[in-house]
């Protein structure tokens, strides 16, 4: 069978893969995943790691490598075909992990192992298999299992059917307007909502709800009807608040099914709530730790969120006739007041942001810092934009990596990285696999022949996939289960990702990375002086925001009686939290695909968490920067050897404290965002 998916001698064929490969492929690898847990849970089968590991994840490997393969393709290139081939084989897929890990027998050898005689990267994999284990239900028995096995399965199902509806949702909103109703909205936008009227064959623009459009449209359009029409398409998306066609979209039911699904889970394996469950692998100790953490920042935070709409609410009165700003203002009172204060705008930072020399500018400071060289390579590509290099040190093979940067339709929003394959010394041919990673991002695109432009939050958000792609690819990790991202505490996964984009505001780093898109001159350094004079600008309404989050989040796991409406704890929060109200109709919590369709389920308060680890550990370069303002490339090795080298092979507190000497405090995340005392 030539089928694409089923050939893993190097880099996945994407470009090879049909609809129509994906249910052979899959039943072929079920069929030797399953042969092989049968193979290894016989008597005579040896209760020995590297056994275990020749047979059994040999051939979950390929089965894991192959959907994520689909998986991924399904996110960034979704067809009605891929999406029906996708859904067809997701219950087998779910089906078979779940039965895995919660296989008795298997669970039996792993119990039977000889510890002692592992090294110390596979008595972490071990003690992390065991916790897995009882997580999986391995247990369980009779018809607990089986209710268990059936919850796994239709959760898979929700959370799909929860990822589709958001999709669709977004790409079915158009709104086509005139010249005049963009007034103020930055010309490179202008553009390119031109272009896609006139692919659609239509006259005047056509804004959609992707980020690279509704942003601009909801910080610089002069007309508030014009931005209350977006506001009101956005926060209703996939929500019982919808217009018209766009109601078969609503994602309520789901979201109370999940919950509901996520409560008997839990009680099943003997837990109060899904929030208990969602620690146990995690750093943070208990739900109440979590909640009394967000509340205290919330705490701190709130003066000067308070202080930021109250600066906000004088300016729209005194400067834009805007005496009751709606929630549809504030982006762009909060645009206005950013220009007046620092007297410059967005649009005028991201005319030095070209694409390309953002990257050349974010590969400099990754081979200066962490000793490697990044150079082009060649793979098989799911579309044409997206870009493949290679990273390496003194001549030898690191890791790889996919880039895939513009926004587009049938590509899911937001920016994410996700693994192709984990570096492992492989049981079978005792070969040494490297790893590769995939770095997503919605970006506009470039129009007129001219380099995309990226706003300097795009330039963050790719620093931050960065951070998380180094973390995959620069392990020296030989586990495949504790290499790289694998088997980190998921509250400490965001650590690399956020220390990464400290770097986008140092200015030794900034004018290597800018180029005028007209003239080609840097980031001139006054400009600079503004963004950094502005860089905390409202910072505790940003953070109350992403508390907001996390708290809702937490308490939804935590407290929440799943038969009830979810609406009146989300207003609670907001009541709680929020310094300016969100209207009634707004539904935010319906396209939350962090927590109902991907892994930050009781996690999204990860974010802040990390953000405590990723400041302390950027304070250490702050501490040892040299005159020039160039970087202690000591400091930098002993964070790669100590954090990114290390992977999940130890828990995250003992990385960072291998790193820092000590444990992490709070004082810098305060200081960074211009929130300490002194």
């Amino acid at each position: 069978m030539n089928n694409p998916l089923l050939d893993f001698a190097d880099l996945p064929r994407f470009d090879a893969v049909q609809p129509t490969d994906v249910e052979p492929a899959m039943d072929s690898l079920l069929a030797q995943a399953q042969a092989a847990l049968d193979q290894v849970t016989t008597p005579e089968f040896p209760a020995q790691w590297k056994e275990l590991a020749r047979v059994l994840d040999v051939a979950t490997e390929r089965l894991g490598r192959a959907w994520g393969v689909i998986s991924h393709l399904n996110a960034v290139a979704d067809s009605p075909e891929l999406r029906a081939a996708y859904n067809a084989v997701l219950p087998k897929v779910t089906e078979f992990w779940t039965r895995l890990g919660s296989d008795e027998s298997l669970y039996a050898k792993y119990k039977a192992m000889n510890v002692a005689a592992l090294n110390a990267e596979q008595q972490k994999a071990h003690q992390n298999a065991m916790r897995n284990f009882v997580l999986g239900g391995a247990e369980l028995t009779g018809a607990a299992k089986e209710r268990f096995a059936a919850i796994q399965e239709r959760q898979a199902e929700v959370g799909q059917k929860f990822s589709e509806n958001t999709l669709d949702a977004t790409d079915s909103f158009a709104l086509f307007v005139g010249a005049t109703d963009l007034e103020g909205v930055p010309p490179d936008v202008q553009q390119a909502a031109k272009a896609a009227a006139e692919k659609e064959g239509q006259t005047g623009y056509k804004l959609t709800l992707k980020m690279p459009c509704y942003l601009p449209v909801m910080q610089f359009a002069h007309s508030s009807a014009l931005r209350e029409k977006m506001y009101r398409g956005h926060v209703t998306r996939a929500s019982e608040q919808a217009q018209g066609e766009a109601l078969k979209y609503d994602n309520s039911a789901l979201i109370r099914e999940i919950l509901s699904l996520r409560q008997e889970e839990a009680q099943l394996l003997g837990y109060d709530n899904f929030a208990q469950v969602s620690l146990v692998p995690k750093m943070a100790e208990s739900p109440a730790k979590v909640i009394a953490f967000l509340r205290d920042l919330a705490q701190r935070a709130r003066p000067f969120a308070q202080q930021d709409v109250a600066d906000m609410r004088t300016f729209a009165a005194e400067h834009l006739n805007l005496t009751d700003p709606q929630a549809w203002d504030w982006p762009y009172i909060s645009e206005k007041l950013k220009e007046a204060r620092y007297s410059f705008s967005e649009q005028e930072v991201k005319q030095y942001f070209t694409a390309p020399k953002v990257l050349a500018g974010l590969f400099k400071i990754i081979e200066t810092l962490f000793e490697v060289s990044i150079r082009q390579d060649d793979a098989a590509i799911w579309h044409p934009a997206v870009q493949f290099y290679r990273i390496e040190r003194q001549g030898a093979l690191l890791g790889q990596f996919y880039l895939d940067q513009p926004a587009r339709n049938g590509k899911r929003g937001g920016a994410w990285m996700d693994d192709v394959r984990a570096r492992w010394l492989r049981p079978d041919n005792q070969q040494l696999q490297t790893p590769v990673a995939q770095l997503v991002c919605n970006f506009a695109e470039g129009v007129d022949g001219k380099p995309a432009l990226l706003t300097h939050d795009d330039v963050t958000t790719l620093f931050h996939e960065f951070g998380h792609g180094l973390h995959h690819m620069l392990t020296q990790v030989n586990e495949r289960d504790v290499s790289g991202i694998s088997g980190v505490e998921w509250d400490a996964v965001e650590l690399p990702s956020q220390f990464m984009e400290n770097f986008c505001w140092e200015w030794e780093v900034l004018r290597h990375m800018t180029a005028h898109v007209e003239t080609g001159q840097p980031l001139p350094h006054a400009l600079f002086e503004k963004m950094v004079a502005a860089k905390n600008f409202q910072s505790g309404l940003q953070t109350l925001r992403q508390i907001e989050f996390a708290l809702f989040d937490m308490l939804l796991h935590a407290e929440h009686d799943p038969s009830q409406d979810f609406m009146p704890l989300l207003q609670a929060v907001r009541d709680e939290v929020a310094v300016v109200q969100a209207p009634a109709f707004n539904r935010t919590a319906h396209t939350f695909s962090h927590i109902f369709a991907g892994g930050y389920a009781a996690g999204y308060y990860s974010y802040k968490w990390a953000e405590v680890l990723s400041a302390d550990a950027y304070a250490a370069f702050e501490e040892t920067l040299h005159s020039d303002g160039s970087h202690d490339i000591d400091t930098g090795r002993r964070y790669r050897q100590a954090i990114l080298e290390a992977g999940g092979s130890r828990t995250a507190l003992e990385s960072f404290k291998a790193f820092r000497g000590r444990e992490p405090t709070l004082d810098a995340l305060l200081r960074h965002q211009g929130m300490s005392a002194n």
